[in-house]
């Protein structure tokens, strides 16, 4: 026999029935209205880190993600962290601030940054990460080295603010939810106590540690102990120095040069595929990226491919390209042949170099019917008038925003700009959990670097080791 509500209503004295439903009422309201899951408390707005209210919001429409218990679950599936625009997510961040050993005084001036854009990322990462395994309590917020605009070659001229590249106030929210141990400073004489004439101290963290045998190139395989043979240092008194304080702090500096020297992985996917988001582009350069990617897709649809697909190329040629580089003809070659096997019939170029792209079209028309445009050939107006007042350095930020946006994307190695869109581009594969990139091979299936991958220090296949996607 089924027992149905009818039947169970039928043995039960009517007057019965008010306490039963009075718990079944409670029971579904405590459900309803039980404290949000940590997949919800995780969407945390910008403005609630300023400290106003903002209510809960999807994923894919806040620059800073947290989670307030922890690592969440099949967080990998939530966000694209290949997108030049993705969000920061917070809780990797957090997880390495809380096992540090805070050093009050403690300073580090991460302005040695120069090149492009792949080391320029990189030497700002690197020296963030070493400051907080030092215990460092206090950052000078960042700066930029510019390039001579005549000389590609000489990476040594003026200083310039973090907002060059990168969202200044992006990189402030992203450190104050995530280490509020730590303060940042716009400049050196902000630093309370510091005086008229600041002493900076230089070091090379490499040489906190025995290497012996180790390749001067090599990553730093002593990262593990870095923090206490350094506070040592800085604590011991025949140093010439007092111990950092409130009132007597100590500015740390690195020597120029330190920049593939952190095995990116040691500190777990999690970090290692999120920690390169504290550096988003600034507004401009995004908005102009996403432009012109748009208009890359409407030419190619306007040519007759299909969904708009386009493939996007980085010809590496450039004046101040290394003579062991992979040479024109050598990533023409490949990079046609890709595109042959692959089908593409519109490509993306990125190059400095304007000859050697009007070559490369005539080399794609001829040898795999695809046509080839640049990024301006597509912009016009206020849009090209914007591009053209932008610095070497930032017309490249537009080309990497297209690149990455590309359905497959062919490089040279061993360029960091190549291996930091093939790294970015990585991403997605497992989002935050994604594995290292398989070098030397056809790769994921998303892009293609062509080079010499025999030799990992005379190759510079160290950079996949010591970079940040």
């Amino acid at each position: 026999m089924v027992i149905g509500y009818q039947t169970i209503v039928g043995f039960m004295p009517r007057r019965n029935l008010l306490l039963p439903t009075i718990c079944i009422v409670l029971l579904i309201a405590a459900w309803t209205f039980r404290n949000p899951s940590p997949s919800i408390e995780r969407w945390l707005d910008t403005s609630a880190i300023r400290g106003t209210t903002s209510p809960t919001i999807p994923p894919n429409s806040s620059p800073l993600l947290s989670s307030s218990n922890g690592p969440p679950t099949q967080f990998h599936n939530d966000v694209d962290l290949s997108s030049p625009d993705a969000p920061f997510v917070v809780w990797p961040l957090q997880r390495v601030c809380k096992e540090a050993m805070w050093v009050e005084g403690l300073v580090y001036i991460c302005d040695n940054n120069s090149g492009g854009i792949g080391n320029i990322r990189n030497y700002i990462q690197t020296c963030i990460r070493y400051g907080l395994e030092a215990g460092a309590t206090g950052f000078v917020m960042p700066k930029i080295r510019k390039r001579n605009e005549t000389d590609l070659a000489d990476l040594f001229t003026d200083y310039l603010p973090l907002e060059y590249m990168f969202d200044e106030n992006h990189f402030k929210d992203a450190f104050t939810l995530s280490c509020p141990q730590i303060t940042l400073y716009d400049n050196i004489k902000d630093i309370p106590g510091i005086g008229s004439k600041p002493n900076i101290e230089h070091i090379t963290p490499k040489k906190f540690g025995n290497r012996e045998g180790c390749d001067w190139r090599d990553q730093n395989r002593h990262t593990d102990r870095f923090g206490d043979r350094f506070r040592r240092w800085l604590n011991d008194v025949k140093n010439g120095q007092l111990p950092p304080s409130k009132d007597h702090p100590r500015l740390i500096r690195f020597n120029w040069g330190v920049l593939w020297d952190w095995q990116v992985y040691r500190d777990g996917p999690e970090f290692a595929n999120t920690f390169g988001n504290i550096l988003k582009f600034n507004d401009q350069l995004l908005r102009l990226g996403e432009v012109t990617l748009q208009k890359m897709h409407a030419y190619a649809k306007a040519n007759g491919v299909e969904d708009g697909k386009f493939l996007g190329v980085h010809l590496r040629t450039e004046s101040d390209a290394l003579s062991f580089w992979p040479t024109y003809t050598t990533q023409t070659d490949a990079y046609l042949k890709q595109a042959t096997k692959r089908g593409f019939e519109a490509a993306y170029i990125a190059t400095g170099d304007p000859l050697e792209a009007q070559n490369f079209a005539g080399a794609a028309i001829e040898m795999a019917q695809m046509r080839v445009v640049s990024k301006t050939d597509l912009l016009e107006d206020e849009d090209l008038e914007e591009l053209e007042s932008l610095s070497w350095d930032q017309q490249g930020l537009i080309d990497l925003i297209v690149l990455l946006g590309s359905d497959y994307f062919v490089g040279t190695m061993p360029s960091s700009f190549s291996i930091y869109i093939a790294m970015k581009r990585h991403l997605k594969t497992e989002g935050i959990y994604t594995r290292p990139y398989k070098v030397g091979s056809e790769g994921d299936g998303l892009s293609y670097l062509v080079g010499n991958y025999e030799k990992y220090w005379e190759g510079w296949l160290y950079m996949w080791d010591g970079m940040w996607p």
